[in-house]
């Protein structure tokens, strides 16, 4: 349950960071029957999400070791760069399937993008995610 609710919640960030920078686009509309767009729509953002879920799990956590050094140097603000890298591996990710999410530029929408997916997903995942010791105690 908690791994769909933090796919949904990627999903969110996403769609959010999509509609703020015109740079992210996501368009779940190509091929698809007017019957069926707005299933399109939320399944495209929840494949979307999903794929965002497993490469900030797997190579996330890979680069953020690497970077760790960087980042304590920078005091945090390495990690705008890793988040963003995140962003476009996704990007590329996606692109593999029939899913158009594209993020053009590393520099601006990248980084900008990886802000608003960081302070949607902290917000939502503080106000619907359980921690463990919340739910014991």
């Amino acid at each position: 349950m908690r791994f769909l609710l933090r796919t949904a919640i990627n999903a969110v960030a996403l769609w959010l960071a999509a509609w703020l920078l015109p740079g992210i686009t996501i368009d779940p509309t190509a091929t698809v029957d007017p019957d069926w767009k707005t299933a399109s729509i939320v399944a495209t953002y929840a494949f979307v999400g999903l794929i965002f879920g497993v490469v900030n799990a797997i190579l996330g956590s890979v680069l953020r070791f690497l970077a760790l050094p960087l980042t304590c140097l920078t005091l945090g603000l390495f990690a705008l760069i890793v988040n963003a890298a995140l962003l476009m591996a996704t990007s590329a990710l996606a692109n593999l399937f029939p899913v158009n999410f594209h993020v053009d530029a590393f520099f601006w929408d990248a980084i900008l993008g990886s802000i608003i997916v960081s302070v949607v997903s902290a917000v939502l995942n503080k106000l619907f995610v359980r921690d463990r010791d919340e739910q014991r105690g």
